[in-house]
C-alpha cells in the first residue's frame, strides 16, 4: 500500500491510495483539469481512479468530484450528510455509508471511516488496510477526541492535519469570526493539538509521519517540525511535510 498528495490546504485538497491493482482518490478538492494535470505529473490518469472517498462536503474538498465522477464513471463514497451537502444530481454511482467504524471493501483495501468533529454536515476521516498495513488520515477536525485515539492505535503510518500555529492565527490576517471558527472544536487542528495526539499514539515502528492541511497563512514547516521534534526527535527525522502546490512523492506503507 502507497500514498501520494495531488496537494494539501486551503487551496484544494487530493490524495491517491494505491494497493496491488486498486487506486483510491480520497476528496477531489481541484478542477478537474487542475486534478488532471497533477496526475500527468505522476504519470496517471482519471480513468485509473477506482473510487473517490469524500471526508466532507467543503470546497476544498469536492470542488472537481462531480465533474471527475461524471466524465470518468467513477464510483463516489461518502456519507449521507456529506453527499446531501454537495447536492450530487451530478455524480456518477453514489454509496453511502455511516461513519461508525464499521468497515468495507473497494477492491483490496479495507476501509474504515470514523467521525470527527468539524463544521460540516456528517464529516469522516479514513483507516486503510492492505497487505495487513494500516494506514490513517486525520485532517480537517477541531480537536482529538477519545474516538479518533482509539481509531488511530496501531497504525503504520499516519497523515496528520497541522492545520496552524495558534499565535500565528492569532496575530494573522484572518478577521476575528474566522480566527473563530479555524481555532474552534469544530475547525482545524493546531500544532500543539496534534503533538499532543502524537503523544498518546505508538509511533515508534512508523516509516512516515505525513504532515497535512498545512495552512500559508497562519502556519510553517519549522514550527510543525518544532512541535513534532517536542514529542519525539526520531519521529521528526521520519516526518514528510505535503505541498500545496504540487504532488508528494509516494509514501510506502
Amino acid at each position: 500500500m502507497k500514498l501520494l498528495s495531488l496537494g494539501s490546504g486551503s487551496g484544494g485538497n487530493a490524495t491517491l491510495l494505491q494497493s496491488g491493482g486498486t487506486t483510491l482518490l480520497i476528496d477531489c478538492g481541484f478542477s478537474l483539469r487542475e486534478l488532471e494535470s497533477r496526475l500527468a505529473q505522476v504519470d496517471l490518469t482519471a480513468s485509473s481512479i477506482d473510487a473517490l472517498l469524500l471526508t466532507h462536503e467543503h470546497g476544498d474538498h469536492v470542488k472537481g468530484a462531480a465533474t471527475l465522477s461524471r466524465r470518468y464513471n467513477v464510483p463516489v463514497w461518502s456519507t449521507a450528510g456529506t453527499s446531501r451537502g454537495c447536492k450530487w444530481h451530478q455524480a456518477s454511482q453514489l454509496h453511502h455509508f455511516h461513519a461508525n467504524g464499521n468497515s468495507f471493501h473497494i477492491g483490496e483495501v479495507e476501509v474504515t471511516p470514523f467521525t470527527v468533529p468539524h463544521d460540516a454536515a456528517e464529516p469522516c476521516q479514513y483507516l486503510f488496510q492492505a497487505n495487513k498495513k494500516r494506514l490513517g488520515i486525520l485532517t480537517d477536525s477541531g480537536c482529538i477526541t477519545a474516538h479518533i485515539i482509539a481509531q488511530l492505535q496501531g497504525v503504520d503510518a499516519l497523515v496528520l492535519e497541522f492545520n496552524h500555529d495558534s499565535k500565528m492565527l492569532e496575530q494573522g490576517p484572518y478577521p476575528p469570526f474566522l480566527q473563530r471558527r479555524v481555532g474552534g472544536n469544530h475547525g482545524h487542528l493546531s500544532n500543539c493539538q496534534s503533538a499532543d495526539l502524537l503523544r498518546q499514539l505508538d509511533h515508534q515502528r512508523w516509516k512516515y509521519l505525513i504532515g497535512a492541511h498545512v495552512s500559508e497563512k497562519n502556519n510553517a514547516k519549522r514550527l510543525v517540525r518544532d512541535a513534532v521534534h517536542g514529542v519525539d526527535n526520531s519521529l521528526s527525522e521520519r516526518l514528510q511535510i505535503l505541498e500545496q502546490h504540487g504532488p508528494s512523492q509516494w509514501f510506502a506503507v
